[in-house]
């Protein structure tokens, strides 16, 4: 079944690009916009709408599909491509990956995608969000014409089998951390709540005591509303830093401490500490993480670290695996370019004994977290974000429901 003709449409995410810099240099935030000067090149706002290429390859049957190219939330920052404006894009998908695709068999994700990924332009590779979206859509495209689902495909070219039982969901709350735990924990949320504690004065607190007080809450409150006693959630909190940043980010035994009681303050529920230090340099990072989780083990304390900080592309995902670093490692869908370098990296997780949490950004869309929904199925990681959005209903919706659709298929052998 041959691919006859690529087409793209301009689109919104569900969510919006930051300037992550100028945040960090003191813009403002007043209700939902941030006041200041942009400083990240590319940005002409601190916040502005994130956009989204939508990527429909058209098969000689007449049948479409669909990926979409999307990039995080806080574009430029951090060595990552430039800001994604679908205008300046476009282009460079109908000029280079157009006549790669057009005439070509669907017959191969994993060829397609290899060449896909191996286009250069001025002799760098494409943007990952073009990447990472052009990937979701060959993916449609192989499974189109095989008349098959997405997650048969993956499992069928990697030697794989698609799982019979839901993977866990984890849900992100953006800074309504309390209002939307109740709304993870009235849906039944297997990993929550993300928390965004991203500022050490006003969400960790100046001796950490801001945070262990709402992790202390969120306990008693999962068993206030849980309506069934097994319910019994996996607590992820994302630090950004912030205990590096208080503690010192070498100064592992004060920042076992803290993680310690944090733990304590979890309980009955297991806790995960995501980004608990920013080295602010990779392979510091590195050091780092890997000496604070040799010490978290050695100390036999129940708490799981999360890679997030400087564990971006695939060869940092293994590199982090192969050092230890960390207990499980996010990997951040748009950030790894082509959703085979997601499988990559999940697989490679579970062959090193590195927890996979198959993560992304709020700032995807509907269609990339359909697509990340098939990837998780046939590799199976630990969890999977609920994505796009930080208002919890809509992206746990989408997540959910598109996996509920896989496990019925399967079940009526389909």
């Amino acid at each position: 079944m041959k691919i006859i003709d690529l087409v793209c449409a301009k689109g919104r995410t569900g969510f919006f690009f930051d300037d992550q810099k100028a945040i960090k240099a003191g813009a403002h935030m007043d209700g939902n916009a941030y006041f200041g000067d942009p400083l990240t090149p590319g940005f002409t706002a601190v916040r502005q709408a994130g956009e989204a290429i939508s990527v429909m390859l058209i098969l000689e049957d007449g049948q479409i599909a669909m990926g979409d190219c999307a990039a995080v939330q806080y574009s430029g920052a951090g060595g990552r491509d430039p800001l994604f404006l679908a205008e300046d894009f476009i282009p460079v998908i109908e000029k280079y990956v157009k006549p790669m695709l057009v005439g070509r068999e669907a017959d191969s994700f994993r060829t397609l995608t290899r060449d896909m990924e191996a286009t250069l332009v001025d002799g760098k590779k494409l943007h990952t969000a073009i990447r990472y979206g052009v990937s979701q859509a060959i993916l449609d495209a192989v499974a189109k014409a095989n008349h098959k689902m997405m997650c048969d495909v993956v499992a069928d070219e990697y030697g794989l089998t698609v799982s019979e039982a839901p993977i866990s969901i984890f849900t992100q709350s953006g800074d309504a951390r309390y209002d939307n735990a109740d709304k993870m924990i009235m849906k039944g949320a297997q990993v929550l709540p993300h928390a965004l504690i991203n500022n050490l004065k006003t969400k960790l607190g100046e001796n950490g005591e801001k945070l262990l007080d709402y992790v202390k809450w969120l306990s008693d409150r999962i068993i206030a509303l849980r309506t069934d006693e097994s319910y019994s959630p996996v607590l992820h909190i994302d630090v950004y830093g912030t205990i590096g940043a208080w503690l010192g980010h070498d100064n592992y035994e004060a920042m076992a401490d803290y993680i310690e009681k944090l733990g304590e303050a979890a309980k009955p529920f297991h806790l995960r500490i995501e980004g608990p230090m920013d080295a602010e340099e990779h392979n510091q990072q590195i050091i780092d993480l890997a000496n604070l989780t040799k010490l978290i083990d050695d100390r036999h304390i129940d708490v799981e670290l999360v890679a997030d900080e400087w564990c971006n592309t695939l060869e940092d995902v293994i590199e982090f695996a192969d050092k230890h670093a960390g207990h499980m490692a996010q990997i951040k869908t748009p950030d790894l370019g082509g959703v085979n370098n997601t499988i990559e990296a999940v697989l490679y997780c579970k062959e090193h004994g590195m927890g996979a949490y198959q993560g992304g950004t709020c700032n995807e869309t509907d269609r990339s977290a359909q697509v990340c929904v098939h990837c998780a199925m046939a590799t199976k990681p630990v969890q999977i974000l609920a994505k796009p959005g930080m208002g919890v209903d809509e992206g746990y919706m989408i997540v959910y429901n598109e996996m509920q659709r896989i496990l019925a298929l399967k079940k009526a052998g389909k």
